[in-house]
């Protein structure tokens, strides 16, 4: 029986893939056989991970590329596509945050907040909708969303959010535009993510931290914020061929968050 996550001789393009939940992502689908063609902001960051997945004996070449800027991001698609063919899976999962109220956000952070988290999932969409287009394949698409673009969550999330709710409402029109091409576009949607930064985030708030950490944990109902694999796993299924007739798509991976804040409570 075909197993349908083996992506041997398929070529995954990560965005961001030296950060937590994009280093679980290219370690799980490498695992799988895929080739890792991932990009990052940090040369350093770049040169570690990779030196690390080829210990591990995986499949994978590291780019220096800002996915919000367009001629970065061009300019890397046309050297993959060169030395290794259209891709044939898009991971689009750099992001930028900031936790700022709406009223104080400048128009400087809302502009690296909204390019790194929306605009660079359109430019990284596009550029690899035309190479997979003009070498007549089918491919797929996953972005990493959140419940953010769901529910509004507060605490100065508010840049974030909104680019978040874009990312959603793209990978619906996507999935309409370039679904004649036999292009997949789906999306995950995590709660909160047990990642490097986001600890180091939750610490520097001290005791208002800790509080935070029980409230948040309070409107999960599996009792547990996600673990980067856990993002990496749901990114496997829509990215494999056990997901072959799913395009369109929000999974939320965030232990039943959404069900919750849709009205419910925890206990009797």
């Amino acid at each position: 029986m075909k197993d349908l996550f083996d992506l041997t001789d398929r070529s995954v393009v990560v965005t961001g893939g030296g950060g937590g939940i994009g280093n679980a992502i290219c370690a799980t689908l490498g695992a799988r056989g895929a080739h890792i063609l991932f990009t990052d902001i940090d040369q350093r960051v770049i040169d570690k991970t990779v030196k690390k997945f080829r210990d591990e004996g995986l499949k994978v070449d590291g780019y220096l590329c800002r996915s919000s800027d367009e001629g970065e991001v061009v300019s890397f698609f046309e050297k993959v596509s060169k030395d290794f063919g259209a891709p044939d899976i898009l991971v689009n999962n750099a992001a930028a945050a900031i936790h700022i109220p709406p009223q104080d956000t400048s128009l400087q952070e809302w502009d690296r907040v909204i390019g790194a988290s929306l605009t660079g999932y359109f430019l990284n969409a596009r550029e690899f909708y035309r190479r997979s287009h003009a070498a007549g394949k089918p491919g797929v698409i996953v972005n990493i969303a959140s419940i953010a673009g769901s529910s509004a969550i507060g605490r100065g999330n508010f840049a974030y959010s909104v680019a978040k709710g874009g990312v959603i409402q793209m990978t619906r029109e996507l999935a309409v535009e370039w679904a004649a091409s036999k292009i997949r576009v789906n999306a995950i949607q995590p709660c909160s993510v047990n990642t490097p930064g986001w600890r180091s985030w939750v610490e520097s708030e001290g005791d208002a931290g800790q509080t935070l950490m029980q409230k948040l944990l309070s409107g999960i109902p599996l009792g547990r914020v996600a673990e980067p694999q856990d993002i990496a796993h749901a990114v496997l299924f829509l990215a494999s061929d056990a997901s072959a007739m799913i395009t369109g798509v929000m999974l939320p991976v965030d232990g039943g968050n959404l069900a919750l804040n849709a009205g419910g409570t925890l206990g009797s």
